[in-house]
């Protein structure tokens, strides 16, 4: 399906602005569909003058009329007219009598969306509520309040006061619907309505009388704690005054508040403030933070242990009576110095995800210094980049490009000059990896036995499911191709 983005640059009318207003209106499309208990849809103008549906949200309290999305549609002939009429006067137009849709009675409310005020006031799209008169039944004063809340915003749709982009985006896990609780303020902060879950909500939180008729701002102020700190956006919130969220914490409880000024043609004439017992929710969010920081503590563990070992192997090198013996502990201390690369970087972030091109480059910088030998000069560089990897990805590749380069500079250009060059060529769904040296090269088809080359077939044959390559450069030196599905492991675990 396309986006919203999609379909609106489609028609070629609309600028980048039109685009982020838009995207800010859809994004409270579910808040005007639940307070009008009605569909609601979104229209931009085409390049024929016609318009075509970029946003569709149905309500969640009541029976939707479009049981099948309509989102890339063309208007209805039924509907044009008031949509473009609303459109070209910038005023909300009705319907003059109940629209027939497929055998049921609605009635269309078309309201024009206007960016900026003043002289730089422009319609740049169509807000249409649809409510299904089938259903009608004697409203309750929830209802009513919601509708007359619906009503506000859509004036504030049509004079460019809504949606407000000072408002942050983005909202926090269990941002508070309309149906979770809708609290109604007046010009001075007193509240006018409070449906039974906000009550409830404010009842958990320590609040025990009725909250119609009292200050929001008394309110909070009588449940919060005396001692503790709370957030500096909390007044602003409560007193209805700043489009903003914020969190209420009291006795165990968490409330998410979030606040929509609302205004009349430039002036204040109250707020509605939503809210929501995100208790639980803020629960999980604050377990996850907990084993997310044991996760890296874990990982900082890991590899200072790894660092432990790699000094006792160096230590147990530099003393070895043999040079077999103090090759062998020279390379085993180099590869757990790499896996402690990988161990080191993820520690450093929540993600277990690793930017591969930092790993690789403080691993390269690792083999050039151990593996160089007194009579070789290796110069090692990479060229393209690797991307962000999973650790799963991270650990065998960085070991196996360990082997590979240190083979490439203590073998393929022992006792000479020449240069070792890494070079990544990554996809969506791939990675391609060459090492190349200048070195003496390989008799073409013969690749080493040694205990490295069967480390590197293990890991990116058995661990990464790729595939490994080793060929002579005409000329001279040798190439080894590594080629890895990225899902891999993905496929794997299913």
């Amino acid at each position: 399906m396309s986006t919203l983005s999609d379909l609106v640059y489609a028609q070629g009318r609309s600028s980048e602005e039109d685009v982020e207003w838009l995207h800010r209106l859809a994004g409270d499309g579910q808040l005007l569909a639940d307070l009008a208990f009605a569909d609601i849809v979104l229209w931009v103008p085409t390049s024929d003058d016609a318009f075509v549906a970029v946003a569709h949200t149905r309500p969640s309290g009541a029976a939707t009329l479009f049981y099948r999305d309509i989102v890339g549609d063309r208007v209805r002939p039924q509907w044009r007219t008031q949509v473009r009429d609303a459109f070209q006067t910038a005023k909300i137009v009705d319907s003059a009598s109940p629209d027939w849709f497929e055998e049921t009675p609605t009635r269309v409310r078309a309201v024009p969306v206007v960016r900026g005020r003043g002289a730089q006031a422009q319609t740049i799209g169509v807000l249409t509520r649809h409510t299904n008169l089938g259903e009608a039944r004697t409203p309750s004063r929830q209802q009513i309040t919601f509708n007359d809340c619906a009503d506000d915003i859509f004036g504030m749709v049509a004079s460019g006061e809504f949606p407000d982009l000072a408002a942050p985006t983005s909202p926090r896990r269990g941002a508070p619907r309309a149906s979770d609780g809708l609290i109604r303020l007046d010009v001075d902060g007193i509240t006018t309505f409070a449906s039974p879950n906000a009550l409830s909500a404010f009842n958990r939180l320590g609040f025990e009388d009725e909250l119609e008729g009292e200050s929001l701002v008394e309110v909070v102020t009588q449940i919060l704690p005396a001692k503790r700190q709370f957030d500096e956006s909390l007044p602003v919130v409560v007193t209805g005054r700043a489009p903003w969220r914020t969190d209420l914490e009291s006795r165990g409880v968490t409330v998410s508040l979030r606040t929509i000024p609302l205004r009349d043609n430039g002036s204040r004439i109250g707020a509605i403030v939503l809210c929501r017992d995100v208790t639980e929710i803020r629960h999980q969010e604050q377990e996850l933070i907990t084993k997310d920081a044991t996760i890296r503590e874990i990982h900082h563990r890991v590899k200072n242990n790894l660092q432990t070992v790699a000094s006792l192997l160096r230590i147990q090198a530099r003393r070895s009576h043999t040079e077999e013996a103090r090759e062998a502990l020279t390379q085993a201390m180099r590869r757990v110095s790499a896996i402690a690369v990988v161990h080191d970087t993820l520690s450093e972030g929540l993600a277990q995800n690793v930017d591969f091109d930092e790993v690789f480059a403080r691993v390269l910088k690792l083999v050039a210094e151990v593996a160089a030998a007194p009579n070789t000069r290796a110069r090692t560089h990479s060229t393209g980049t690797f991307g962000t990897l999973p650790s799963e990805y991270a650990t065998p590749l960085a070991l196996a490009l360990t082997e590979l380069v240190t083979n490439a500079v203590e073998h393929g250009l022992a006792g000479q000059e020449g240069d070792v060059e890494i070079i990544a060529d990554r996809s969506d769904d791939r990675l391609e990896v060459r090492v190349r040296d200048t070195g003496s090269g390989l008799p073409e088809g013969q690749v080493g036995r040694g205990l490295g080359t069967q480390i590197v077939r293990t890991l990116i044959q058995g661990e990464l499911g790729g595939t490994i390559d080793w060929h002579t450069i005409m000329g001279s030196g040798t190439e080894v191709t590594i080629d890895i599905p990225l899902r891999y492991i993905e496929r794997a675990k299913q």
